[in-house]
């Protein structure tokens, strides 16, 4: 009977077989075929295309059954690196200017990038990774923001090597406090003053600069202004007047008041005190014009001094 191949081309002699020659055999199958097969590395020499590696029933060297493949010449663009379909494991180092896909040829296989070293199993039907998880890593040096990393090797955030920030890649919501962040939409800037200041921005679609001034909304009954009013403009319609509340703002407090009927509406001044720009008399109510617009500024909680179309 003559010998028979295991999948690595070990050779594996027959009863009887080999008489007086079985030991060249056996220094064969333990000093070429197992030795590459568990140290050995072999190059594989591209030329611009498909390369293709087999193994035969001899237990003579052979590229395929090396653990290592050194890829080297030339890629001229993404090549197949074909092996043969047995369950067995490779180290695959790709010196070529391309990437390299290891395959058998009924697997989709493992792209190895130019420049790089992988592990990959062929477990006689495709090619895949042969490492997925890793209980712990150290790294020599930092892992680059390429590769998912920040480049930092400390713990402390650096936004140098953030280059683009986009709604790709930061979500809709606040900063947690977990992430860095204090989990609301205020922020803290130095002021004129030594103390820190704390802006809010309103709830609508703003940007920094010269704003717009927003609209309220049309009364057509009586109204009476509130905080939320400021820094806005009122529009009163038939049937509406408007109301100067007491010690509900705040100094520097501004509110418009623009008067969309073809009649005169009253402003009562409930106000403590309520002054006509240019004028030094209190005033208990005031007339604003037939599409007169009239902007109320708050001296303090008490005071105000109306400018506009007003009498």
């Amino acid at each position: 009977m003559a010998s028979t191949y295991s999948n690595l081309k070990i050779q594996l002699m027959a009863t009887g077989e080999n008489s007086g020659t079985w030991g060249n055999v056996t220094n064969d199958n333990l000093g070429i075929a197992l030795e590459e097969a568990i140290v050995g590395s072999e190059d594989v020499t591209f030329a611009s295309g498909t390369v293709t590696l087999t193994l035969t029933n001899t237990n003579a060297s052979q590229t395929a059954r090396n653990l290592r493949l050194n890829l080297i010449g030339t890629s001229g663009g993404a090549q197949n690196l074909i092996v043969p379909a047995i369950e067995k494991i490779y180290i695959i180092n790709n010196t070529c200017a391309d990437a390299i896909t290891v395959k058998n040829n009924s697997g989709t296989g493992i792209a190895v990038p130019a420049g790089k070293t992988m592990w990959v199993y062929n477990n006689g039907t495709n090619v895949v990774d042969a490492v997925t998880h890793l209980t712990s890593l150290t790294l020599a040096t930092a892992l680059p923001v390429a590769s998912g990393g920040t480049g930092s090797t400390t713990a402390a955030f650096s936004g140098a090597n953030i280059t683009s920030l986009n709604a790709s890649n930061v979500s809709s919501g606040l900063l947690a406090v977990a992430n860095g962040g204090t989990n609301n939409a205020f922020f803290t800037v130095s002021g004129p003053a030594s103390s820190a200041k704390t802006y809010t921005f309103p709830n609508e679609n703003m940007s920094v600069g010269f704003r717009n001034v927003p609209p309220v909304g049309t009364k057509t009954g009586s109204y009476t202004l509130a905080v939320t009013d400021v820094g806005e403009y009122v529009q009163v319609g038939s049937g509406g007047s408007i109301t100067i509340p007491d010690a509900t703002f705040a100094e520097g407090d501004a509110i418009s008041i623009f008067n969309n009927t073809a009649g005169n509406i009253t402003i009562t001044c409930s106000i403590t005190t309520a002054y006509i720009a240019g004028t030094d008399s209190d005033k208990a109510s005031v007339t604003l014009a037939t599409r007169g617009l009239a902007t109320i500024l708050f001296i303090s909680s008490t005071v105000c001094v109306i400018t506009g179309n007003v009498t």
